[in-house]
């Protein structure tokens, strides 16, 4: 496997671990469910679904700790006054930043061009800001 169906695949697996825990805020089925859901519908590689399970299961496992990380980096943005996809992007994002071997600037720009793709512009200044101060060590705002 080339370098770039590598990257390719890792893309392809945030984005499902994104449209998971996305479909699982509207509280019909839990965000591993709807992962294997979509696993099962389509071919994929390996690189895509383990680490989609991989961000689908930090998300599920730290997702209090995840939402006060949120509150404590963007107080001006609370958790539950977030639209379901900015807070799907926030906790996916943050979940491999703190909680995966993905070295943190990777998984910043990943995330970053996610969220412009899927929220717009100021979604992706509010990750930058928020992973840039967590994989700071930041505590301040």
């Amino acid at each position: 496997m080339s370098g770039a169906d590598r990257v390719r695949g890792r893309r392809t697996g945030r984005r499902l671990a994104l449209a998971a825990v996305f479909e699982a805020d509207f509280g019909q089925r839990t965000a591993d469910a709807v992962l294997e859901r979509h696993l099962a519908e389509e071919d994929r590689d390996e690189n895509a679904a383990t680490l989609a399970r991989e961000l689908v299961a930090a998300v599920i496992e730290h997702r209090d700790a995840i939402d006060a990380e949120i509150g404590r980096r963007a107080p001006q943005y609370p958790v539950t006054g977030l639209a379901r996809m900015d807070r799907a992007l926030l906790r996916c994002a943050i979940g491999e930043v703190l909680h995966s071997p993905t070295p943190a600037r990777v998984a910043i720009a990943e995330w970053v061009e996610l969220a412009r793709i899927y929220s717009g512009d100021p979604m992706r200044r509010l990750m930058n800001g928020v992973l840039g101060r967590i994989s700071a060590g930041s505590n301040g705002p």
